[in-house]
Parts: C-alpha cells; sequence; structure tokens
C-alpha cells in the first residue's frame, strides 16, 4: 500500500506505517516520511539514524528478517495544529525464543506538510517487564 498523497490526520499516517512494517512494505514506509533529511528513527537497542538513506537501509536490514507484527496499544497524543506526538506502547508478536518479559515503548513525532500528515522521527526501546495492563490516565488539576 503506498502512503496517500494527502494524509489527512497523523492518525492515519500511523496506521499506514504500521500496516507498512506488517507486510515489509519498504515503498510504502517510506513514502510516509517527511521529506526533510533531518528525519530521525531510533530502533531498539541501536544507535540514532538520521536521513532518508539511512534509516530505509535500517528498515530493510529488519525485513530480510520477516515481517515484524506490532499491535500498538495505549495510546497517548499531545498536538497542535501543525505537530503531534504519539507515546505508544508496542505489542510485539514473538516467537518462543524471544523474551516475554520486556515490552517497547515509542513515540512517533508527527508533521502536517502539504502533502499532508508526515513522519519526522520514530524512537522505539525495549522496557523491562511485561506491559503495564491499565491504560494511561491524566490527572488533571482544575
Amino acid at each position: 500500500m503506498q502512503a496517500p498523497l494527502l494524509s489527512t490526520s497523523a492518525d492515519d499516517t500511523e496506521k499506514a506505517f504500521y500496516d507498512a512494517v506488517s507486510r515489509s512494505d519498504i515503498d510504502g514506509l517510506m513514502a510516509l516520511w517527511a521529506e526533510d533529511e533531518e528525519i530521525i528513527c531510533v530502533h531498539p537497542g541501536s544507535t540514532r539514524l538520521v536521513g532518508h538513506a539511512t534509516i530505509r537501509a535500517s528498515f530493510e536490514a529488519i525485513f530480510e528478517r520477516g515481517a515484524v507484527h506490532i499491535e500498538p496499544v495505549q495510546l497517548h497524543i499531545s498536538r497542535n495544529m501543525l505537530t503531534e506526538v504519539h507515546n505508544i506502547i508496542e505489542k510485539v508478536q514473538r516467537t518462543p525464543e524471544m523474551t516475554p518479559d520486556i515490552h517497547i515503548l515509542c513515540t512517533n513525532v508527527y508533521i502536517k506538510t502539504a502533502r499532508g500528515w508526515r513522519i519526522t522521527l520514530h524512537h522505539a526501546s525495549v522496557a523491562p517487564g511485561r506491559a503495564p495492563s491499565e491504560l494511561f490516565r491524566v490527572n488533571m488539576l482544575h
């Protein structure tokens, strides 16, 4: 699935991102990134990757091992008119030999461009223990 020419929301871009990852669709995935060369990606246990070529190469290496099935859960969003920050717990389908007592914390940053909402940062890291079962709650002071 190619990214639509105009993504109407950051949520749509995020859904397309996880769909492309699940299908190992490198072209569809890269079409979702901002055109800026200062885009950043950090995979769990990896260094910071900057720019389209480096990020593309990293995902190609990941996809060589097969599709990655990730379910974003417990989404928390901060937004303004031109930027959205999504903080997510990622539930990754595991094989029996993978360590079960970890979860992935992820931050995706989206910017609104003339071509719609695009990814400018994807940062994922491993967190110890099982993912919290309670949904994120905000305590607001009035």
